[in-house]
């Protein structure tokens, strides 16, 4: 897949594609529903899929504390579209000037003229252009002037409710990654670089592998059972904890994922957490020992929940297949 950053790296070879457009946060059963039937389009048309897309997201640019968390960054974002097929992500810098072109030239010169939709595939909810102006009705009108075939996409349902962006925020606030997979076809993910921390958990004999979470997490602070693949491809059980760190008076929010019965340097490689059980809210305990307790406990829950087996309670022997 071909990621463009701005409008201003679109060249004359990138005219001419099947065309959707979004905030696609998350990329859940829905707007994989709609990668789909644009796949299908670019099959019969002979063109690429692309997809546009904004950084940052709109509601983020006008009210930067009050827009809802974001399920992915830019960079899951692109790595969930490739695997789904998605040939060009075009990602517009979404500022002022860009909020100001009116629904026409959003069309003419941007949908049209720059990117050469032939094929607009959109939901029936979508809106564009300076103050949200532009609806499906202005697209179905200026598809006679400009040529494109417009196509809206229906919704999809998860237990009678709408697919969407917001009830995989909605469950993961609420401690339910089972329900955010359900809606996202896949667990509910946070990526990143690992960093070196305070190293407490190495002092308790428990080692975290430290991702900075530098967006507004989505899922609930707390435990979780999870899962973490690393780059090489290894998925290897864990368990979680996303929050602060009340207990020794941290302020960040921080991603500290200790990986089941895995000994290897992590420092500076890229890790992929995968939601999977909430185990506990976050809390503050009376001391490290408590507090150590504490993680042990959730650590054998853990286990119990993901099916593994300590290394320690194991009575045939096995290869070791940890990392050295």
């Amino acid at each position: 897949m071909e990621l463009i950053r701005g409008i201003h790296n679109l060249r004359p070879r990138h005219r001419g594609c099947v065309l959707t457009v979004g905030n696609y946060d998350g990329l859940h059963r829905g707007h994989q529903a709609i990668l789909a039937k644009l796949g299908e389009a670019g099959a019969r048309l002979g063109l690429p899929t692309a997809m546009l897309t904004f950084e940052p997201m709109p509601r983020e640019f006008f009210d930067p504390e009050g827009a809802p968390p974001r399920l992915s960054s830019l960079r899951e974002k692109a790595e969930d579209a490739a695997a789904m097929g998605l040939e060009r992500l075009v990602c517009a810098r979404f500022d002022r000037r860009f909020a100001a072109l009116s629904p026409l030239e959003f069309v003419r010169d941007l949908m049209v003229g720059d990117l050469g939709a032939a094929y607009i595939l959109v939901g029936k909810d979508f809106r564009f252009g300076h103050k949200r102006q532009g609806d499906l009705a202005l697209l179905r009108e200026l598809s006679g002037t400009y040529g494109y075939e417009l196509v809206p996409m229906p919704t999809v349902q998860e237990e009678d409710e709408r697919v969407s962006s917001t009830r995989v925020r909605e469950a993961l606030a609420a401690g339910n990654p089972p329900l955010a997979a359900r809606l996202l076809g896949r667990p509910y993910r946070i990526s990143g670089r690992v960093r070196q921390g305070a190293r407490l958990g190495r002092t308790l004999g428990i080692p975290t592998a430290n991702l900075r979470v530098t967006r507004k997490p989505a899922p609930r602070f707390g435990v979780y059972a999870a899962e973490a693949v690393l780059d090489d491809g290894r998925m290897v059980p864990a368990a979680v904890n996303l929050g602060v760190r009340p207990t020794v008076n941290g302020r960040d929010c921080l991603l500290e994922a200790h990986l089941l019965d895995f000994a290897g340097d992590l420092y500076g490689r890229r890790l992929d957490v995968r939601f999977r059980h909430f185990l506990r809210p976050e809390a503050r305990f009376d001391g490290v020992e408590a507090l150590k307790t504490q993680m042990l406990a959730d650590i054998e829950r853990a286990r119990a929940l993901l099916g593994t087996v300590d290394p320690s309670h194991r009575t045939e022997p096995e290869n070791d297949v940890r990392s050295r």
